[in-house]
């Protein structure tokens, strides 16, 4: 039978995927000759033939928001916040369409009902335009409140799951209103420091540095996604990472030293049945039948996926500079080794 990364190398090899996929067992079965490994493949940047390698980072989408839960989280055990104070009291005036009873916590949960700037629900293609003001205008958090007005609730607070990138933004000006400096600034200090995440920021894409991947519509189509997504993201997606340092991120997430172990098991706690097959906690996708904790993302020019096991610590992450790219591997991996 072929080995892991033989298998993941044939799946490469017919999908064209670009992008690094790693494996981190830190207890291999016996007998198996060991699973942990990290490759890379296909292109960081075509035009100039830029090749990925293992340490090249990428944009992470919706992965963040395991981020700003834990910035979110860090600034209720410093007693700035709690899981129970309200969006309205911090946005004053600001987005007034947002009820004055809904939570932190609910905006973590995706619980909160409050109306989407980008409707998940609605039929659309990942790589439509779907930002409503030119992307150069959204590069601070404050800046994003003139997407966010306008849009009316779903549903009362607390009624039902339903997935909002609006609500992570909500967060994110919490956050940067009540720890007094930018959002990325906290996250960074808050949440990649003390896991050692070093690769792991907020990052402009108009101006990406080297070791960087650039974020391309399919993998065979040579347009980037430069003008489908604002030019510095929020609480609700876009850093960039390595996955290395999600694999970083894993290990000092359940050791503790990120926030503490109380609440580690209260982002983890499923919330809600999100699907057959998943469940949602305050920042985290969570398996609906086994202890895996998820973090995805998927984007115009980005997709990724890492799932860790606490249970035994075993790691897996998939990571692309396209918007489809993830999803062959991730899945093959995630039936093998998640269950």
């Amino acid at each position: 039978m072929p080995s892991l990364a033989e298998q993941v190398e044939a799946i490469a090899a017919a999908t064209g995927f670009a992008g690094v996929v790693a494996v981190d067992d830190p207890a291999p079965v016996p007998g198996t000759g060991g699973r942990s490994f990290a490759a890379a493949y296909g292109m960081a940047h075509r035009a100039h033939r830029i090749p990925n390698t293992v340490d090249t980072r990428f944009a992470i989408a919706s992965g963040t928001k395991g981020l700003t839960a834990l910035t979110m989280v860090s600034l209720i055990e410093d007693g700035a916040l709690r899981l129970s104070t309200t969006a309205r009291s911090v946005l004053g005036k600001d987005l007034p369409l947002i009820g004055d009873d809904v939570t932190v916590e609910q905006l973590l949960a995706h619980r909160s009902g409050i109306g989407d700037y980008v409707d998940e629900e609605a039929d659309h293609a990942v790589t439509d335009y779907l930002v409503p003001v030119p992307v150069h205008e959204l590069a601070t958090t404050e800046q994003y409140l003139t997407v966010l007005d306008g849009y009316p609730a779903k549903f009362a607070p607390g009624q039902r799951f339903s997935y909002c990138n609006g609500g992570y933004v909500v967060l994110a000006l919490i956050a940067e209103r009540t720890g007094g400096v930018p959002f990325p600034d906290l996250v960074r200090e808050r949440v990649c420091v003390p896991a050692g995440m070093p690769d792991t920021e907020f990052l402009r894409s108009d101006e990406l540095p080297d070791r960087t991947a650039i974020g391309y519509l399919s993998a065979t189509q040579p347009r980037t996604n430069l003008l489908h997504l604002p030019v510095r993201a929020g609480g609700d997606g876009g850093i960039y990472s390595t996955a290395a340092d999600l694999s970083a991120f894993w290990r000092a997430l359940f050791g503790g030293r990120i926030v503490p172990h109380r609440w580690v098991a209260e982002l983890v706690r499923p919330r809600s049945r999100a699907s057959d097959r998943m469940r949602y906690g305050l920042g985290f996708w969570l398996h609906g039948s086994s202890d895996a904790v998820i973090l995805d993302g998927y984007d115009a020019g980005v997709s990724f996926r890492s799932v860790h096991r606490p249970g035994t610590g075993l790691t897996h992450t998939v990571i692309s500079n396209s918007s489809e790219g993830v999803w062959p591997i991730a899945r093959h991996l995630y039936e093998l080794l998640s269950g």
